[in-house]
């Protein structure tokens, strides 16, 4: 009893741990499925990549209306969406291969947000920036996390069955639909910038996509099939952000890299004693 008392009182007391937990269940709900579709079409690092290509559009909004969540949100997914598209032109116009292509735009891009902000900001303000402010969630930022979770759910169920095909057999896909192909992978790429816009509300540029990739990563290890994958991936996700929330309460750590930390335990837990290639069971049989 006094167990469950220690872990409902953080929540019960503070308004700001729930909504910092209600914000990170929504997220963990859109984010953690992208994060599996990423994994399954070898893209896992891409998502790592956007995540620090909101910066300079972040970095631009807070320049014109400060620490306004709506004015970040819109100039992050602006400058995310662009390095996307940039990132997939040169892939298909040049010699170099679309990793490569991210990899240019996203260091230009974290290094010229990280100057836009400093031009004006203070080192708190890159800070946050940079890490987020999860216990300073108010209202806005969880109708705006909100909203974005439910269309994002809404257009994965919409794509569901050519996103499968694309990672499964992406030239039956190819051969059957070319002119669609660009257009889901475009408006996929979309979803994965506006969660990362979603998180970078909650954890900052740089934690925003451990809750769509560790998870995913976590979930390989336990999962039958895709369906189910989606679901403990989901779940792993709202474990982390409880957990990693409950654990910043009680040690004062940082509460959004407690929760990327927590994910990444779950992750090498994963790994040792997954049912599905786990190493323990691997080495059972």
């Amino acid at each position: 009893m006094m167990l469950l008392d220690s872990l409902i009182d953080p929540f019960a007391s503070f308004g700001f741990m729930r909504r910092a937990l209600v914000a990170c269940f929504a997220l963990s709900l859109s984010a953690a499925p992208l994060g599996v579709f990423l994994l399954l079409r070898r893209m896992s690092l891409v998502g790592d990549a956007l995540s620090h290509a909101v910066l300079p559009g972040a970095a631009i909004g807070y320049l014109i209306s400060g620490m306004s969540l709506v004015a970040m949100g819109v100039g992050g997914f602006i400058a995310g969406l662009a390095v996307a598209m940039l990132s997939g032109f040169v892939s298909r116009r040049t010699l170099l291969k679309e990793d490569a292509s991210f990899a240019g735009f996203y260091l230009g891009s974290l290094a010229l947000g990280v100057t836009l902000v400093s031009l004006r900001g203070s080192s708190v303000d890159l800070l946050h920036v940079l890490f987020g402010s999860i216990l300073a969630v108010d209202t806005h930022a969880i109708l705006m996390v909100g909203a974005i979770t439910s269309f994002s759910l809404l257009v994965l169920a919409a794509l569901y069955r050519a996103l499968v095909i694309e990672s499964f057999d992406a030239t039956f896909l190819r051969v059957s639909a070319p002119r669609w192909l660009a257009l889901i992978h475009g408006m996929f790429l979309a979803l994965v910038v506006i969660n990362l816009v979603a998180g970078f509300q909650i954890l900052g540029t740089l934690m925003s996509v451990g809750l769509m990739m560790l998870p995913a990563a976590s979930a390989r290890f336990w999962a039958r099939n895709l369906p189910h994958m989606l679901a403990v991936a989901m779940g792993i996700g709202m474990l982390s952000s409880f957990i990693g929330l409950e654990w910043s309460y009680y040690a004062s750590l940082p509460a959004g890299p407690a929760i990327v930390l927590s994910a990444s335990v779950i992750f090498f837990a994963s790994i040792l004693f997954g049912t599905r290639g786990g190493i323990y069971s691997l080495a059972r049989r």
